[in-house]
């Protein structure tokens, strides 16, 4: 049960200006007012009267407004999600306070989760990108960052298949100064302590079509999150050559699910899907681009939401994407 403010608007402070949340699922960017610069909020805790007046009263007591907000709390359990966007002036709201002011908060409810992002002020997320053969999850990325519309920066890309130094990517990662690994695997050596090692001061992994299982060990060693783009809508066809695979069996809808990597393979809390239909006219090629097409689509969208703190955990293998 999704539950908009509108419905617990008496909760809020007279003096806290609510607008309209015609910003859900745009970029914050620091354009809305000269002076004032905007910043997202997201909370997670048990379910109890009062907390979206006290995080109202918190944004309004230092002089913010409240351009959008979200609440989400699941029928029949007892659990609170927010995210909020808002416009504060820094002067007299520190990026230091602000921290201060919401963890109070998160205190006072007993909070699981409660992050605060600045785009203008906090550093980008940091990821690393791993790859196999397939480039075109790597090079939408490229450019997406290289425009400005992927709000990460990328510390480097590993990948377990060696690339000409003469080809588009490898100019394009010289060129931007942006490291390129080859770390060539195996069954017998996956060479997870060598990876594990160049990733270690990531805020994130990308597996960008990385063709290889992440062990357990891998995972938290790096007790981070890791996401994945998967070739399709889980469950679907595995093993070698998928997109053959659907092709051979007529189907009429292709997917594309970027999700969380955990130990059980495919099987990680999902962020995003995405489906395109097909037909009998499409043949090999077409099929396949179409479904690169989703992949490269679906995957950077998550990024992005998990950028703009839109990903919270739900249950043991659930997400809430505001």
């Amino acid at each position: 049960m999704l539950r908009r403010i509108s419905e617990r608007a008496s909760g809020f402070a007279k003096n806290s200006i609510l607008r309209s949340s015609r910003f859900h699922g745009e970029s914050l960017d620091s354009s809305v007012s000269p002076v004032l610069i905007p910043g997202v909020h997201v909370f997670h805790c048990q379910d109890a009267v009062g907390i979206v007046a006290k995080l109202s009263d918190c944004i309004a007591a230092k002089g913010g407004n409240i351009l959008g907000y979200d609440v989400f709390v699941p029928e029949n359990n007892n659990v609170f999600y927010s995210r909020s966007e808002f416009i504060f002036d820094p002067v007299k709201w520190s990026r230091k306070q602000i921290d201060e002011d919401f963890q109070t908060i998160a205190q006072t409810f007993g909070a699981m989760n409660s992050v605060v992002r600045v785009p203008s002020i906090d550093p980008k997320y940091k990821i690393a990108l791993l790859l196999s053969k397939q480039d075109h999850c790597l090079v939408e990325m490229l450019h997406r960052w290289q425009d400005g519309k992927l709000p990460v920066d990328i510390s480097c890309v590993i990948s377990n298949h060696e690339r000409a130094s003469n080809t588009h990517v490898m100019r394009f990662l010289e060129r931007h100064g942006i490291p390129y690994h080859y770390v060539s695997t195996s069954k017998e050596n996956k060479r997870e302590d060598e990876i594990l090692d160049l990733v270690k001061d990531t805020d994130f992994l990308v597996l960008a079509r990385y063709m290889q299982i992440l062990s357990g060990n891998f995972l938290k060693g790096y007790g981070k999150d890791v996401i994945n783009i998967h070739h399709g809508l889980l469950p679907s066809f595995k093993g070698g050559n998928p997109a053959k695979q659907a092709f051979d069996a007529g189907v009429k809808l292709i997917g594309a699910t970027s999700h969380f990597v955990t130990e059980e393979l495919d099987s990680g809390p999902i962020i995003e899907q995405m489906v395109e239909s097909v037909s009998h006219r499409d043949n090999l090629r077409s099929f396949v681009q179409k479904s690169e097409d989703l992949e490269k689509k679906c995957l950077t969208k998550a990024i992005k939401s998990y950028c703009e703190l839109r990903v919270l955990p739900y249950g043991t293998n659930k997400t809430v994407v505001f």
